[in-house]
């Protein structure tokens, strides 16, 4: 089921993610201005991603990333993206990539990428979930329950962005009662993505960073939109098993394992609406109460 009218928000993501080449291994990528106090990491889980990519054969495709979150990063200026060729093999090339941004890193990251192969296959089953279709979509969410949130959390639903969420279950944003630290979502973008695997895998990658913490804090009867917790990604690490599709729903499955010493850990399964598994994600995050005075 192929989506091919445009939108504006993913036509700035896909913007985004077009950063201008420097150097030869040196990048520059600029953050859209929507009033955000920090940059969204999953922007630059994106740009790195791109930046690698961009020294790499063309033939090869990242099969995994790891990376960690070391300074928040500032959305007024533009984000340089160091790539160091750390290998060219037979089959497989790793690079690494710094971010920097005030003459500091603020993101590492290193990718490998690889030559298609065949080999040995299988995969976890899907959870079995209502079809998006059956759930209520962001229109009907914002209509129904938007007029009496706070205006910090109408203002995180109402704004225009490139991908759409549909949460199989609600009732974590409804309620403060504490539920088992799972949850399915049901995500697709705005607007087409061009045929692009080495694009595809990018904004896989971006859309990859939402959610995940807000998993972590289920047991605990809240949310990431709570304005008491300080919370913020620390690591981040995506394997990408098979080429990305971005050209219907995809349901994005979650669970955390543990939450301690102000950290929860969440980990993610994305599957086509078919059930094929195309990507796993792995984050630990920072979830503390802010100090009072």
């Amino acid at each position: 089921m192929s989506r091919q009218t445009a939108n504006p928000a993913m036509d700035v993501l896909l913007r985004t993610l077009d950063i201008e080449r420097l150097e030869t291994r040196l990048f520059r990528g600029e953050s859209p201005q929507v009033g955000w106090q920090r940059v969204f990491g999953g922007q630059v889980i994106g740009q790195a991603l791109v930046a690698a990519t961009r020294t790499v054969e063309e033939n090869r495709f990242v099969h995994s990333l790891h990376a960690y979150f070391v300074r928040p990063g500032d959305p007024s200026i533009p984000i340089i993206y160091d790539v160091e060729n750390i290998r060219d093999g037979g089959s497989f090339a790793t690079r690494r990539v710094v971010a920097i941004q005030h003459d500091r890193p603020i993101y590492f990251m290193t990718a490998s990428f690889q030559d298609d192969e065949d080999g040995f296959e299988h995969q976890t089953a899907m959870p079995d979930v209502p079809p998006p279709e059956k759930l209520i979509g962001e229109a009907e969410l914002k209509a129904q329950f938007m007029a009496a949130a706070p205006p910090h959390i109408r203002a995180y639903w109402e704004r225009p962005r490139p991908i759409e969420l549909r949460p199989v279950s609600l009732k974590h944003y409804l309620s403060s009662e504490k539920l088992d630290p799972h949850q399915n979502i049901w995500v697709r973008t705005t607007g087409p993505v061009p045929a692009d695997r080495h694009l595809q895998a990018a904004v896989l990658a971006y859309l990859s960073d939402m959610t995940l913490l807000d998993t972590s804090l289920f047991a605990h009867g809240t949310s990431v939109l709570d304005r008491s917790l300080q919370v913020a990604s620390l690591d981040h690490a995506m394997w990408f098993h098979r080429p990305p599709v971005l050209d219907d729903w995809l349901l994005y499955s979650q669970d955390s394992p543990s939450a301690f010493g102000a950290r929860g850990m969440t980990r993610g399964a994305i599957f086509t609406r078919s059930g094929t598994l195309i990507a796993s994600v792995a984050q630990e995050g920072l979830i503390r109460k802010k100090a009072t005075a």
